[in-house]
C-alpha cells in the first residue's frame, strides 16, 4: 500500500508540472485532487504537499526533477514510510527553515526520515518538535512565553445546569494538570470480574471532582490555592548549567515527564528556582532502585523510574488511556524474581492479562523491554521493541546523529 501511494504521489507531481489541474478548471492542485479522488480536504493537501516536496518525478520535457527533501523521497519511493510521515517531516523542516542554515535543515530531514521508518507519525512529530528545540533554542523559549501569554480557561453553565469548561494551557501548566489528574482517573479495581464501566471522559470528570474535594478541605486554599503539584523534569546536567549563549550552543532541551514534551532550558532553570522539582535518577545514591526480594510490590520511587522508562504501558503500540498501570515481574516473584528495575515492566491491565494468558516472553535489552510473541501469535516469533520513545532517548539520538548547532544570536540570559 505504501509503494502504491509512492506511485500516486509521483503522478500527482507530474500532473502539477504539466498543468493538468488548471487545464481542468481547478484553482489549485489540492482542490483538483480532492474532487477527482473524492478525498477529504486535509488528505488532498497532504498528498499534494508530499508530491511537491518529497517526490522525484519527470518533467513534461522528460527531464528528471529531484525532490527538495531527498531522504524523505527515498523513504517514500522504497515504500518504507507513509504520506502522513512525509507530511510531518515537511511541516517540521518548514517550521525550522526561517532561522536555520541549509546544512542544519538537511541534517534534520535525514534524521527524521530515518526515524520515520520505525515509528508512527505521532512519535515522529514529537521528535520533529525536539529537533526544532535543539536547533532554535531561543526561538523555542519565545514560543513557550507566547503560549503563556495566550493561555485561557473559560467555564459556564448550560441550560440543564451542567458546567462546561474550555481551556488552552501552556505546556508547563498542562503537565501539572496531567500529573495531578491521572492518578485520580485510574480505573477502579474489578468487582466480581466486572470492569470499571465508566468511560475515560467520565473517569476524568470524577477525578476533577475528587481534586476539588482535596482542595476544599485544604486549610491553605484561601491563602495560596493549596499545595503545588509536584512535577518531574529530566534534563542533561551539562545543558542545565549552560546558558542560551554558550559558545558551542549544544544545549539539549529538558523533558516534562508527565507529557513527554520538551521544555526549554531557561524554563527548567525557572522551575528549579520556583517549584519543587522531582529528580528521577535511574540508580545512584540519591534514589536506590535495586530493592531486591525484600518487597513484592514496587515502591513509589521504583514505579516512578518504571514509568519514566516504559510510559503508561510498555507493550508494543499500546493505546491505553492514562491511568495507573501494573508493575509486572518478568521472572515471577514467587519463582525468585527480584523487585528491581531489570525484572519489572509496566503493563496496563489488558496487556498484563495477555502476557500471562498467551505466554509472551519479555527481556530487558540495553535498558529497554523487548516482547517476543508466542508461535500462536507470530510463527516466526519476531521480537518487538516495547515502551514508547522517551525524551531522553530522542536527545541521545540528536547527540549522536547531529553535531552541535550554531550558537543562538542576540540572546539574553535571565539573571
Amino acid at each position: 500500500m505504501r509503494a502504491a501511494m509512492a506511485t500516486q504521489l509521483r503522478a500527482i507531481a507530474e500532473a502539477e508540472d504539466r498543468g493538468l489541474p488548471a487545464a481542468q478548471g481547478a484553482r489549485r492542485t489540492e482542490t483538483w485532487l480532492q474532487s477527482m479522488l473524492n478525498l477529504a480536504g486535509g488528505e488532498a493537501k497532504t498528498r499534494t504537499l508530499v508530491a511537491r516536496n518529497a517526490t522525484e518525478h519527470t518533467s513534461p520535457h522528460g527531464t528528471p526533477v529531484s525532490a527538495e527533501l531527498p531522504a524523505t523521497a527515498e523513504a517514500i519511493a522504497s515504500g518504507a514510510i507513509t504520506a502522513q510521515h512525509a507530511r510531518v517531516i515537511i511541516d517540521g523542516v518548514q517550521r525550522m527553515a526561517p532561522v536555520n542554515t541549509t546544512a542544519e535543515l538537511e541534517q534534520a530531514e535525514t534524521l527524521l526520515a530515518g526515524y520515520a521508518r520505525d515509528h508512527s507519525p505521532h512519535q515522529l512529530a514529537r521528535l520533529a518538535e525536539r529537533v526544532r528545540y535543539y536547533f532554535d533554542q531561543d526561538g523555542a523559549f519565545r514560543a513557550e512565553e507566547t503560549q503563556h501569554r495566550i493561555r485561557e480557561l473559560h467555564y459556564g453553565t448550560t441550560a440543564d445546569g451542567m458546567t462546561v469548561i474550555n481551556a488552552r494551557l501552556d505546556r508547563e501548566t498542562g503537565a501539572k494538570f496531567r500529573a495531578v489528574l491521572q492518578p485520580l482517573a485510574a480505573p477502579r479495581p474489578t468487582e466480581d470480574g466486572e470492569r470499571d464501566p465508566r468511560t475515560p471522559g467520565q473517569r476524568n470528570a470524577d477525578a476533577l471532582d475528587a481534586l476539588l474535594d482535596i482542595a476544599i478541605v485544604s486549610d491553605r486554599l484561601p491563602r495560596s490555592g493549596g499545595q503545588r503539584p509536584q512535577i518531574a523534569v529530566t534534563i542533561d546536567f551539562d545543558s542545565l548549567t549552560r546558558t542560551l549563549g554558550s559558545p558551542d550552543g549544544s544545549v539539549l532541551p529538558g523533558t516534562l515527564t508527565a507529557t513527554d514534551q520538551p521544555i526549554s532550558v531557561e524554563n527548567v532553570r525557572r522551575l528549579a528556582c520556583d517549584a519543587e522539582v522531582l529528580p528521577v535518577v535511574l540508580g545512584g545514591d540519591d534514589l536506590p532502585l535495586n530493592v531486591g526480594r525484600a518487597e513484592r510490590t514496587a515502591p513509589p520511587h521504583l514505579r516512578a523510574a518504571l514509568l519514566l522508562r516504559d510510559g503508561t504501558c510498555a507493550f508494543p503500540a499500546c493505546d491505553r488511556p492514562p491511568g495507573t498501570p501494573d508493575a509486572h515481574h518478568i521472572e515471577s516473584w514467587i519463582d525468585g524474581g527480584g523487585t528491581d528495575l531489570d525484572n519489572l515492566v509496566m503493563l496496563c491491565g489488558h496487556h498484563h492479562r495477555l502476557i500471562h494468558s498467551q505466554r509472551w516472553t519479555i527481556t530487558i535489552d540495553n535498558g529497554r523491554p523487548t516482547f517476543t510473541p508466542p508461535s500462536t501469535v507470530d510463527s516466526s516469533r519476531r521480537p518487538r521493541p516495547g515502551a514508547r520513545p522517551t525524551g531522553a532517548e530522542q536527545n541521545n539520538l540528536l547527540r549522536r546523529a547531529i553535531p552541535a548547532p550554531r550558537p543562538p544570536e542576540d540572546t539574553q540570559t535571565c539573571a
